[in-house]
């Protein structure tokens, strides 16, 4: 959840590490430094963002090797001393790094009693020590690094440098990605590729339980067991342009207002008008092999198991499978029963998401099957699986998802036009489908054209203290993201509730004082959701409905029509206009919409 870089080449070392900082700051921005080999180590460190430090480090800050991060708080505080790097106490080791150490305590005790000093509160300080401690009987700084890895239990992504080995950066993974970047004579590595696209797109991803040499004048890889590795280097399709805000005053507004585009990237050559079936090459599946799973389990976290409900949704209506979905955190440690006839379906944008890359490895040790659906090309989960969907939506900046949401249910809908068509969805389904999912990219604009209007809405509701989100069954994993958008950004306290479950329990919250927000799509559902708008006015409720006709003022203060499609991807676009909802909502409270409190893009801890 932090982010790492490093360099070692021709150039001055600080302004691309503050460069590719500034990329990885949705990963962390509780506090951020660097540090730079000239004649020993030269280190600067902040509490607060990648600005800070840069205000901080001298014009003339010179080293053509070094290490950077910015932090996402884990272990202490933050504060300048549990900013990264940390320094070994005879300040000639200096590390970065990502993960949680789980024995540190341990390990910290042991070193305190051998005379080690620590300045810090964090787990990372220990691995200062422990490698400065064994540099000095290694023939290397790897065989060092490697060596104080094998006391270490936990997950990491780190980079080291040694005052004594200026031409060399040591970078190792376990659980935490750390991608390597090939320049003209100088290398790069950081913990996504966002801090590498503007030098070089010719990159190296290590496995977890792999390391690095890197020098200016190339790297090399070694396994668990010391033994050199070969690595293809990949070319990544993002430049650094995706990464500009584009005239958007947040990367948020900017991500949402891209989705037309997006969803028609994630649909492109995918859908067949001769059999009317979805092309998922990517899903290394035959037709009799996509027959033969008779239940689709869908793992995932946050945003990403959200979109899996409606997945799971689509699945059972147009395959007719038995489909459901889990957060991946908890279904790796409920010790599950792993079926050989089940499909298993793993999601994360960013494709490093730690509960979800070992849910997946513990499905793969148990031999189930599984398909991954992420935005990353490369990334650990998109190697892991045996299969699956690749989103093409683009970088996503944005700690909040939005783009790779939409993306992901597309990627579903046509997952489950797949799976339906070589079953018994008929040719006459499949065909209505294609058309839906065709127009969804221009209904989107149509939606993205409401935003007065939804600001409005926005500013409205935005003073109140709390706020209710109902839906029913294809509406429900609606809800329950725009209640995960309207908390995570702008802070506003916010419920998802089944519209049924209403009455059982939390119509006890409805008051003037708590609006509700409520998805009512014009199905076989339609009359039953407009019984739960009755019962929430009667309570002297406020209502907002987003669906697809105008509501008795009786029944709701406000609504959001948006287009009809197909009921079963009507879920698509009904998210559209709660992504506006919570942007606008943040805006008018002056929060910080890209980088909200508490929270970082890429979850690699767990």
């Amino acid at each position: 959840m932090c982010g790492i870089v490093a360099y070692v080449g021709p150039k001055d070392a600080a302004p691309i590490l503050l460069e590719g900082l500034a990329r990885l700051e949705h990963r962390g921005y509780d506090s951020a430094g660097l540090v730079v080999s000239n004649k020993g180590l030269k280190m600067r460190k902040v509490k607060g963002r990648v600005g800070d430090l840069a205000a901080v480090v001298p014009a003339r800050f010179k080293g053509t090797l070094g290490i950077g991060h910015t932090r996402w708080a884990t272990h202490g505080a933050p504060s300048d001393a549990n900013a990264h790097p940390h320094l070994s106490t005879d300040e000639r080791v200096a590390v970065v790094h990502n993960g949680v150490i789980e024995n540190a305590d341990e390990l910290r005790a042991k070193l305190e009693a051998d005379g080690a000093v620590f300045v810090s509160e964090t787990d990372t300080e220990v691995l200062a020590h422990l490698i400065a401690r064994t540099v000095e009987e290694s023939d290397s700084l790897e065989e060092a690094v490697r060596t104080a890895l094998k006391r270490i239990v936990g997950t990491y992504g780190i980079a080291v440098i040694d005052a004594r080995r200026p031409g060399e950066v040591v970078v190792a993974r376990n659980g935490s990605p750390i991608v390597l970047g090939i320049g003209e004579k100088e290398m790069f590595a950081a913990s996504d590729v966002a801090a590498l696209v503007r030098y070089t797109r010719q990159v190296v991803h290590l496995e977890d339980g792999e390391l690095a040499v890197l020098r200016a004048d190339g790297f090399t890889t070694f396994g668990g067991d010391a033994r050199e590795t070969a690595k293809e280097p990949l070319t990544v399709d993002w430049e650094a342009g995706h990464y500009d805000t584009g005239g958007y005053e947040h990367y948020l507004l900017k991500e949402i207002s891209e989705q037309p585009e997006t969803v028609a990237r994630t649909l492109r050559g995918r859908l067949d008008d001769r059999f009317h079936i979805a092309h998922l090459g990517g899903l290394n599946m035959d037709a009799r092999e996509s027959r033969s799973f008779r239940r689709v389990k869908i793992i995932g976290c946050g945003s990403a198991y959200y979109s899996g409900q409606i997945g799971a949704q689509l699945i059972e209506e147009l395959a007719r499978i038995p489909a459901d979905a889990e957060p991946a955190s908890e279904f790796r440690y409920r010790s599950p029963v792993v079926e050989p006839d089940t499909l298993y379906v793993a999601i994360s944008q960013s494709g490093e998401t730690y509960d979800t890359l070992a849910a997946v490895q513990e499905l793969k040790r148990k031999g189930g099957r599984v398909l991954g659906i992420v935005n990353t090309v490369g990334s650990a989960i998109a190697r892991e699986c045996d299969g699956g969907v690749y989103l093409h939506a683009g970088p996503e900046v944005s700690v909040a998802s939005t783009k790779a949401f939409t993306s992901t249910a597309v990627a579903f809908a046509l997952l489950a036009l797949h799976l339906g068509r070589v079953r018994d969805l008929s040719p006459a389904d499949g065909r209505r489908i294609c058309e839906g999912l065709r127009r969804l990219p221009r209904q989107i604009e149509e939606i993205l054209a409401l935003e007065p209007q939804i600001k409005e809405l926005a500013d409205k509701y935005a003073d109140a203290a709390s706020m209710m989100f109902v839906g029913r069954v294809r509406g429900y994993p609606v809800a329950r993201e725009g209640a995960q958008k309207l908390k995570e950004i702008s802070y506003v306290h916010a419920e998802a509730y089944p519209a049924s479950e209403l009455k059982h329990g939390p119509l006890a919250l409805i008051g003037p004082e708590t609006p509700t927000v409520a998805i009512v799509p014009d199905d076989e559902l339609l009359d039953k959701n407009l019984t739960t708008l009755g019962e929430i006015r009667a309570r002297g409720g406020r209502v907002l409905m987003v669906g697809h006709r105008t509501a008795d003022p009786k029944l709701a203060d406000d609504c959001v029509v948006v287009p009809r499609n197909e009921i079963e991807l009507d879920p698509i676009l009904l998210t559209i206009p709660l992504q506006l909802l919570a942007y606008h909502a943040a805006v008018a409270l002056g929060r910080d919409v890209d980088k909200p409190r508490n929270l970082a893009k890429s979850v690699t801890v767990e």
